[in-house]
């Protein structure tokens, strides 16, 4: 998940090379149909005399990672199978993996995809359905009762299960100790509602010295134009019983709720640092490991570096808290933010890739990944066992409550297949907001017209 962020620098060649992609992915699906017509073949998970072998494109964030230290355990259960797997970067894999899934020879058994990608990708007809083409294929103690609802909700789409949580991830509030004692403010606790947060805000802009100068403020999170901005929006709409898209896939943002919203993330820019208007991914990371804002709206996968790696953060861990983010009219916020693991339903070695998955997302293999790589879980199993590592105590409290906060209020972006497009609008429409070119409502009435017309050309 860490990886989503670097879509920041790669939006245009993004927005460039999924433009010049469509019309071949339009041309492929013509010519290869929806793809049901294509058989499922199991091929194996080969044997020491004919080993079988597979390939995943993934995100580059950690594709290395996986290749290193994933595959060498996933080899001790399964030592037949040789694994590739092709790191590719966040703002080109999303039209990289639509290409991939329509062409005739696919070169991918396996496609890793960010959390609202997956209805994109399946009507493709490229990707197999876990539990109907590949049943014949799942273990018998694969616990899928075990995952929590919301991560595993991620690789669904009209009732078939193309993905499996691989490496779960959830916007989250890290606050500074520190900085909330010098400021003579009580730390914060889940029950924080939004409106204590911005009563306290002004006394987190200090000076923390005695210089005479302040040194350290209250927020950092994303501010500038990127596809992730809008969710920091989103969840305190969604706290707040708001919705971005209504049951039938109509725009319902744009209400007095949405517009007092958005103008709450407008704020947050006051107590910012200087400059934070130009905050992306890295921006508000960076001030809050060198002790500069005393809280960050941000990913909770930076939780190890931010507080336990001495390497990437000043900060000590007694220091960091983490927490769902304020609480509205309906509850605490949170964001989605899955990485899901699908199979190609061309894939001549299904089977293979299937396995992978499944010892990835499986009880074992989750708590070895927890564990080894640090990566957030998806198991209630997992995040009701003792970690290894006494970091991941208080992670643990934090996702829990945050997979419950997601669940009640349905905090995820879209779920269609236009959602990386309507995505976009709300980031055009939503930067506007934020540096003062147009009001919230203003934003949000443009943000409705354009995602109205949108949804009428694809035949809503």
């Amino acid at each position: 998940m860490h990886s989503l962020f670097r879509a920041t620098h790669g939006t245009t060649r993004r927005a460039l090379l999924a433009g010049g992609l469509a019309a071949t992915v339009a041309m492929s699906l013509a010519a290869c149909g929806s793809g049901d017509d294509d058989s499922i073949t199991g091929g194996g998970v080969g044997t020491a005399e004919k080993p079988v072998s597979i390939r995943m494109i993934a995100n580059d964030a950690f594709a290395r990672q996986w290749q290193e230290q994933m595959v060498p355990e996933f080899n001790k259960a399964y030592p037949n199978i040789k694994v590739t797997i092709d790191g590719v970067p966040y703002g080109d894999l999303l039209a990289k993996e639509m290409l991939e899934l329509t062409a005739p020879e696919p070169t991918y058994d396996i496609v890793v995809a960010d959390d609202p990608w997956i209805p994109q990708l399946a009507k493709t007809g490229g990707l197999a359905d876990l539990k109907g083409d590949l049943g014949a294929f799942t273990k018998s103690d694969y616990d899928w009762d075990d995952f929590n609802a919301a991560p595993l909700a991620a690789g669904e789409w009209q009732g078939k299960q193309y993905a499996v949580p691989l490496r779960s991830n959830l916007l989250l509030m890290f606050y500074n100790k520190t900085l909330y004692a010098k400021a003579g403010l009580p730390e914060p606790t889940p029950a924080l509602t939004w409106q204590q947060y911005l009563e306290q805000a002004p006394k987190l802009v200090q000076d923390t010295n005695g210089d005479g100068k302040t040194d350290a403020w209250a927020v950092g999170t994303y501010f500038t134009r990127d596809p992730l901005t809008p969710t920091i929006w989103q969840t305190i709409l969604n706290s707040n019983g708001g919705q971005i898209l209504d049951d039938d896939n109509r725009p319902a943002f744009n209400t007095p709720a949405g517009v007092a919203a958005l103008q709450t993330h407008v704020d947050l820019l006051k107590y910012a640092p200087p400059g934070a208007a130009t905050y992306q991914f890295n921006e508000p990371l960076e001030a809050f490991r060198q002790g500069k804002t005393a809280t960050m709206f941000m990913w909770g996968s930076v939780y190890r570096g931010t507080a336990i790696d001495p390497k990437t953060t000043t900060l000590k861990p007694e220091e960091v808290g983490i927490q769902v983010m304020p609480v509205g009219s309906l509850g605490a916020g949170a964001h989605r933010g899955m990485w899901t693991g699908a199979v190609a339903k061309k894939s001549k070695q299904a089977e293979a890739a299937w396995a992978l998955l499944q010892w990835l997302s499986s009880k074992q293999g989750e708590k070895w990944q927890v564990n080894t790589l640090g990566v957030f879980p998806a198991r209630k199993s997992t995040l009701s066992s003792t970690p290894e590592q006494a970091w991941l105590t208080p992670v643990f409290k934090a996702i829990t409550d945050g997979y419950a906060a997601v669940e009640k209020g349905k905090m995820w972006r879209p779920k269609l297949p236009e959602s990386d497009a309507i995505q976009q609008i709300l980031a055009t429409q939503h930067s506007l907001a934020i540096s003062g070119q147009v009001t919230p409502a203003q934003a949000l009435q443009n943000a409705e017209d354009e995602i109205n017309k949108l949804l009428k050309s694809k035949g809503y």
